[in-house]
């Protein structure tokens, strides 16, 4: 484009072109789901569909009181419907481009514009902190630009004309004019976002557990359910006096005739629905909803519920240092002035004043001297001396940073001195005088030299042999609150690694600071040439430098190899692949759209130090699930024995609206009340186990209670209507026995819950007998009733007290002993076992092969992809001439000399 294009811009005539010919910067971001998608995933789930089955068995009977239990298939799904909109608007705002303007050159004036209204080869100006909203090529101008987005490398890139610029990135100082070269989805950042559009499988044991129960229960009671039906049509046939050929033949000429078998239907469902543990789903629901909420008000964005008890059961946390521990902004770690004998005020110069060393002057002055265009560097020295007395000297000539020389400098009424990397500004001579104090300053921060000159020639280079006055150093700056979160870690037994692109040696002194343990020790990633050497690492190292993307992936899959549940938390696409591997992963709110994108938490004011409350809130919810989720669990384990029980003995004792009232005051309100409860204590053992152990006890006892309800019932000749109260009382009676035993210790809240649980039973059964079917016992079969009780009651402690003796398993991996052998250390001792025949593992490993290789060809197909994208939006290389030069760049001392390899003869 020529110079005069350059400076007209597009005219509006080729804009209105553009825009015809839709070459315009449609916004790409991230598309989450519908609604009508979100409705439909949370509708239409094994769940509800099981419900709706048993709801029209119900309406068929006509026995409308009895579908209350659709209001807990309502309110889960609404929760669920509710939370995904909600996390869905959050996403939706959470967009990468935080620059929501642009200016243009367009028939010669610069305009203010949209960002979805540029169009392709419109001239953009773009100056320090603005993002590059589409890809676009320098045409005038330089500048020094951040890509840590996108690249992981926190050392900023030089642009001067014929540079491409990435969108996404941004300008960290310079002004320049750039042509746009791709919009909408051909820009780079749209490319890679495009390819982060990733579901992540969930691994969640409290959400697994409903699961799999609910899978259970729905395999189980399709022929529990067909055979207590026919069951209960039998007796029914045999009450009728055994008309016809047989019972199905009878029940076939009743529902011809429209009569339809109300009471066997009835105790079918009601037996069916005990079996699924519906308030268990809703309490799971409910809990985490409500924490999402309270994590909210923290400023904490939970994209899935069940990621809140993800990373509460963390034990390797994986921090990106940049964004993380550090702010992304650099501050003065120090100064550390050098004797300046002898260099007094030269001939005509002004006196430095007496209460401020030479360093601080020329510091703070070069740095005012130089803040039109201040980079990183410059801005950390001005806030520095921002409330520091140093006199303000007004500067006779300013030589700003470049590249090129490494340093700036200023020429005032005192003299003149520069500031840059040591080994550009001091002569040989002078640098190898303050060598080894550049190194020891160099091993945790950026190094820089600040010398007196004689002044500066016309074209801006130093006249006479700099004198070094002192040095400052630069590091990026530490959160505030950092230490503090590394600390709670800590005291959690949560391993930290550290995981960064940067120089592994500036990684190694942040950690140190901040107490990560074991941050002596690191390694350069760049050595990781192999697998072997690299999953060595995992075991020996907690600081890790110079890390690739895709090392990043692999060290997250090598800790969950060696069985960790590991968090990871990044802000850029280079973090994306390790955020996907990832058990937990946590993204900032100001870094890419791609990492929040596959992250399951998103801290949106940016701050590591709402971490603790996360695993809090996940610890709370998770301990008293466990708690709660025996109530529900207990339901679900004695109607399943209960159903089989009553094939052979029937009828099923209980109507649907009498499992309502074990529902709501047996086990729903308890559940909800200690499912709220605080409670901050470590995560241990497996959800379904520890649930289990305090279903199982009071589920045998209400099996026992049933069995000697019918058999009671069988020999005194109770009728129907007798035997169900009675199930209802002795079942609510072991009901209330185990809510006692976890509600220990003893709270108000706990003894008001209690006390409220049994008012309600009795309210239900005294207040309200025709509702849910209760008969009106006599002094007898209710002194038979007393018996029963005390003989449930007693048997759950005894089976309670049990469980809680039995030790938890202890499984270690072993080695050595041979092919097929399989070594267990339980609580008996050890054992050793085969693990089967030659041919049951060879299918086994053949299995193992198969799904292995299917997920290698989808990660593959997936890198194939991203790479296809990110390869279309890279800069094209030039040609290589054959020479190969030398190449400096920056590193943590100041500059890096990279020499071109020879070819082995």
């Amino acid at each position: 484009m020529a110079a005069t294009d350059i400076e007209r811009g597009l005219s509006t005539a080729e804009v209105e072109e553009r825009i015809a010919a839709g070459k315009i910067n449609r916004n790409m971001e991230l598309k989450t789901k519908s609604v009508k998608e979100l409705i439909i995933e949370n509708l239409c789930t094994l769940f509800n569909l099981i419900n709706v089955i048993l709801a029209f068995l119900v309406i068929l009977t006509g026995s409308f009181k009895n579908l209350t239990f659709l209001f807990v298939v309502f309110l889960n799904t609404a929760i669920g419907v509710i939370q995904s909109m909600r996390s869905k608007k959050m996403v939706d705002k959470l967009t990468l481009l935080t620059s929501k303007k642009a200016i243009a050159v367009r028939d010669g004036a610069e305009v203010e514009l949209d960002l979805d209204q540029i169009v392709l080869d419109d001239i953009i100006r773009l100056g320090r902190g603005d993002q590059i909203p589409a890809d676009a090529v320098v045409v005038s101008g330089e500048a020094l630009v951040n890509e840590s987005l996108l690249t992981g490398e926190s050392d900023l890139i030089k642009k001067q004309p014929g540079s491409e610029l990435m969108s996404g990135s941004f300008i960290d100082s310079g002004l320049l004019r750039a042509r746009v070269i791709h919009v909408g989805a051909d820009n780079y950042v749209a490319k890679i976002n495009n390819e982060a559009k990733y579901v992540k499988k969930v691994n969640s044991e409290i959400m697994n557990a409903p699961n799999a129960i609910v899978r259970f229960a729905s395999i189980i009671m399709i022929p529990l359910g067909l055979a207590l039906f026919a069951s209960s049509v039998s007796e029914l046939w045999d009450a009728a006096g055994t008309p016809g050929n047989s019972a199905l033949s009878w029940c076939f000429s009743e529902l011809l005739a429209g009569h339809v078998p109300s009471s066997a239907l009835l105790y079918t469902v009601g037996a069916l629905l005990g079996m699924i543990p519906q308030g268990l789903v809703l309490l799971t629901s409910s809990v985490l909803a409500i924490a999402t909420v309270r994590l909210a008000r923290r400023k904490v964005l939970a994209q899935q519920l069940y990621c809140i008890e993800t990373l509460a059961r963390v034990d390797v946390l994986c921090l990106d240092k940049t964004g993380t521990i550090t702010s992304g902004r650099m501050e003065v770690e120090g100064t550390y002035p050098l004797p300046v004998e002898g260099m007094g005020a030269g001939e005509g110069d002004a006196a430095v004043p007496v209460d401020t060393t030479v360093l601080d002057f020329a510091l703070a002055n070069v740095a005012r001297a130089t803040s039109a265009d201040a980079n990183e560097t410059c801005q950390a020295l001005l806030n520095y001396y921002a409330d520091r007395p140093v006199e303000v000297s007004e500067p006779l000539s300013v030589i700003p940073f470049s590249s090129s020389k490494k340093w700036s400098g200023a020429s005032f009424a005192q003299g003149s001195y520069v500031m840059g990397a040591a080994q550009f500004v001091l002569s040989d001579r002078a640098f190898a005088q303050v060598e080894n104090r550049v190194a020891e300053l160099a091993d945790t921060c950026r190094v820089l030299v600040v010398a007196r000159v004689d002044g500066f020639t016309p074209d801006g280079d130093m006249v006479g042999e700099a004198e070094p006055v002192g040095f400052v150093t630069i590091r990026d700056e530490i959160r505030t609150s950092a230490a503090e979160t590394i600390g709670y870690f800590n005291e959690q037994g949560v391993t930290l690694n550290v995981i960064s692109g940067d120089d592994p040696r500036t990684v190694s002194s942040i950690a140190r600071v901040v107490g990560v343990p074991g941050a002596d020790a690191y390694v350069d990633a760049t050595t990781l040439d192999t697998p072997a050497k690299l999953d060595a690492a995992v075991d020996r190292y907690h600081v890790f430098g110079r890390v690739t993307p895709q090392q990043k992936r692999e060290l997250v899959q090598a800790l969950k190899r060696r069985e960790h549940t590991v968090a990871m938390t990044g802000d850029g696409v280079n973090d994306v692949l390790a955020l996907k591997e990832a058990d937990c992963s946590v993204a900032m709110a100001a870094g890419s759209d791609a990492a929040r994108n596959v992250a399951e938490i998103v801290l949106v004011d940016n701050d590591f130090a709402s971490m603790p409350a996360v695993v809090a809130e996940g610890r709370r919810s998770i301990n008293n699930l466990q708690r709660s989720a025996s109530l529900f669990l207990t339901k679900t384990l004695f109607s399943m024995g209960l159903a089989a029980l009553c094939i052979a003995l029937p009828p099923y004792p209980f109507e649907p609206i009498q499992m309502t009232l074990i529902n709501f005051f047996c086990i729903g309100a308890p559940g909800f009340v200690l499912g709220l409860e605080p409670n901050n204590a470590r995560v241990k053992g497996s959800f379904l186990t520890n649930v289990l152990k305090r279903a199982l006890p009071a589920s045998l006892a209400v099996i026992l209670a049933a069995a000697l309800d019918i058999f009671v019932a069988r020999v005194f000749g109770f009728n129907r209507l007798t035997l169900s109260t009675m199930c209802l009382l002795t079942s609510c009676a072991a009901s209330v026995s185990l809510i006692w035993r976890i509600s220990q210790p003893l709270t108000p809240l706990r003894v008001a819950l209690f006390v409220f649980v049994v008012a309600g039973i009795l309210t239900g059964v005294i207040g309200f007998p025709k509702l849910l079917s209760i008969a009106n016992l006599s002094m007898g079969q209710m002194v038979i009733l007393a018996v029963i009780v005390v003989i449930t009651c007693s048997v759950f402690f005894k089976l309670a007290t049990m469980m809680d003796s039995l030790k938890p398993r202890r499984r270690h991996a072993a080695t050595g002993f041979g092919r097929g052998v399989r070594v267990r250390l339980g609580r008996g001792g050890g054992k050793v076992s085969s693990t089967g025949s030659t041919a049951e593992r060879f299918a086994k490993r053949v299995a193992a092969d198969m799904a292995q290789r299917r997920e290698a060809r989808t990660v593959r197909e997936a890198e194939a992809r991203a790479l296809e994208g990110v390869a279309q939006a890279q800069p094209k290389k030039k040609k290589s001439t054959g020479v190969k030069r030398s190449r400096v760049t920056k590193s943590a001392q100041g500059i890096k000399v990279s020499m071109p390899s020879k070819k082995k003869k």
